[in-house]
């Protein structure tokens, strides 16, 4: 689906969908649980719908020694998260996906699985793991995404013994930790954090279910806080101000970036933040820097490249580094076209700028919002956006 936007003022208060970060933490801790919880406020968007896919598939009873089909769709947490997962529960699992998913990076647990003589072969977009997970110590990098050190943490409370997690460089993204440590402690299960540098793991524990109403996501609150920014008569609601999600840090950096000069803003912890953070950067009164930013070149799409795509398609100037972007603002965007990327990220960006445009903007590959804001469009229909589908 393509889509031509007219520019146009937004007014009115939003509240974005539920957290996927907090859901997917919320949709395995329920399916762990012994007992009957409940889930509300839940997003339908396509990477939920994949982690409760695969948690129906890892519960659905199959012959013994048949490992269980997880299909992950784009989602990189529903993979990473399930995979120590499987092993606890499953002796493994042969995970498949979609785009650019399956070329994700996975040596920070092939590593762990050579060590500990748990079999894995990725071929032709699959990846099968057998074995099993055993109680000890597990090294995880801190440098790279800690989406396996979540993994981790859900699936070593399951086993019959302690484990440790020793981080062995410094930990990049101590917000999403701090989610899951949240989202553990809720369902009963204790982990003793000593300074991010090591988790210690009871084993022998149970999760507790739990009735659990899933908090409105700080990350797509961005894209609302750029519209802001843009001038655009916008309040995002329902935000929970004491969140352990780490992006609720777009609060601040709003601010940060509505002062004149050049500003360099680190985003290893927020990474998600870059397409709306950029957006406002473009159009500020001096020059910002996104540093520390290699991570995004293994999201949906390359988000480095297609950020300064997007920004540049816009009559925005930018320039990309290896691991870094920045923006100088200018008074306004031209209008133009920009290629979506089968990014989500991308697109609500492009639709925000939009409404500081002089002209009409194109977006192609519209729909992929829907693999975290199924309503995005309607919301912006509904604060006055102007848009035609082509």
């Amino acid at each position: 689906m393509d889509i031509r936007i007219t520019p146009h003022t937004l007014n009115g208060t939003v509240m974005p969908p539920a957290s996927k970060s907090m859901a997917h933490r919320a949709v395995l801790a329920l399916a762990l649980a012994d007992g009957e919880g409940s889930l509300s406020n839940l997003s339908d968007s396509q990477d939920i719908q994949a982690t409760k896919r695969c948690v129906a598939a890892l519960k659905a009873p199959r012959p013994d020694g048949e490992l269980p089909f997880l299909d992950c769709g784009e989602s990189g947490s529903t993979l990473r998260f399930l995979i120590p997962i499987a092993l606890a529960v499953a002796g493994g699992g042969v995970f498949t996906g979609r785009g650019r998913l399956m070329e994700r990076p996975q040596g920070p647990y092939f590593d762990i699985f050579d060590e500990k003589g748990i079999f894995h072969e990725q071929k032709d977009g699959v990846l099968t793991v057998r074995g099993t997970l055993i109680p000890g110590v597990y090294r995880l990098p801190g440098n790279v995404s800690s989406q396996f050190v979540t993994g981790l943490l859900y699936a070593l409370p399951l086993l019959p013994g302690d484990s440790v997690i020793e981080i062995t460089t410094p930990l990049e993204s101590g917000g999403y930790v701090d989610m899951t440590l949240d989202m553990l402690a809720q369902f009963g299960i204790t982990v003793e954090n000593q300074n991010y540098k090591c988790f210690r793991v009871p084993g022998n524990q149970t999760y507790q279910a739990r009735d659990i109403a899933v908090e409105a996501d700080w990350s797509q609150a961005g894209f609302w806080y750029a519209a802001a920014f843009l001038d655009n008569g916008v309040q995002p609601t329902g935000l929970n101000p004491a969140s352990a999600q780490g992006d609720k840090v777009v609060s601040e950096l709003y601010w940060k970036l509505a002062r004149p000069g050049d500003v360099d803003i680190d985003v290893s912890g927020c990474p998600d933040l870059l397409p709306p953070l950029a957006v406002m950067a473009a159009v500020r009164n001096g020059t910002t820097s996104f540093i520390n930013a290699a991570r995004l070149r293994i999201k949906e799409s390359d988000r480095l490249t297609t950020v300064h795509q997007m920004l540049t398609a816009l009559g925005g100037q930018a320039e990309e580094g290896p691991d870094s972007l920045t923006v100088r603002g200018v008074t306004a965007f031209t209008g133009g076209t920009v290629d979506g990327a089968n990014d989500h990220r991308i697109v609500m960006a492009a639709a925000i700028a939009a409404t500081r445009a002089d002209g009409p903007v194109t977006i192609l590959g519209a729909e992929a919002v829907n693999k975290s804001y199924p309503s995005f469009w309607d919301d912006y229909k509904r604060l006055g956006g102007v848009f035609d589908v082509l």
